[in-house]
């Protein structure tokens, strides 16, 4: 079976448009998703990138406008001045990374409600009862979820790495093998690789 590794961060505008697509697509595909959360702010730096703010402001104007097209493209609700943005989305990536280890609840729904919740309804994923409650509507045991966030940073942390080593600059990325694919607008591409048409 085909495992598509997905690289992402809970507060990007940009997984948030990817929408559940990879799930369609892995579906499809009858193939299994990995999801890896990661450390985009400290990502950026170290591989050749730049965080937000240092950024020149074309490229800030370019990306507010990229963000508009693509939410309209998608007809997805989105913010482009969100209360709660930048927040740290450590607690976040932690909780996804510790309800994958414990399982019991909706994964990949999980995955999609932070950035969600960020960019469409004005909500604060650094905040731990916000976490607490999307953790808990998507069916996994908050208390668990606590218990494991202290395993879940040294993840978070190794996760880096693996994205680093396996040439991952940017988020969200789709990893087949050594096949690469970055940003939700490659997955229509990621599509075509696995029915053999790329």
């Amino acid at each position: 079976m085909v495992q598509i590794d997905y690289f992402f961060t809970t507060i990007s505008p940009f997984t948030y448009l990817a929408g559940n697509r990879l799930e369609e697509i892995a579906s499809r595909h009858a193939a299994t998703i990995r999801y890896v959360p990661i450390n985009a702010p400290v990502l950026f730096p170290r591989t050749g990138g730049q965080v937000l703010a240092e950024r020149h402001e074309s490229r800030k104007t370019y990306r507010l406008q990229e963000l508009r097209r693509w939410s309209r493209r998608l007809d997805m609700k989105l913010d482009l001045q969100p209360a709660f943005f930048p927040a740290n989305p450590a607690p976040s990536c932690y909780a996804v990374i510790t309800a994958a280890q414990v399982g019991g609840g909706d994964l990949a729904g999980l995955a999609q409600a932070f950035p969600r919740a960020v960019w469409a309804e004005g909500r604060n994923i650094a905040d731990d009862e916000v976490v607490q409650e999307i953790v808990a509507g998507y069916g996994f045991d908050p208390k668990a979820i606590n218990r494991g966030m202290f395993a879940a940073a040294e993840t978070y942390a190794s996760n880096l790495e693996e994205a680093i080593t396996r040439g991952v600059f940017g988020v969200p990325f789709y990893l087949v093998g050594d096949e690469r694919f970055w940003g939700q607008d490659r997955l229509e591409d990621l599509d075509l690789y696995l029915a053999g048409k790329l």
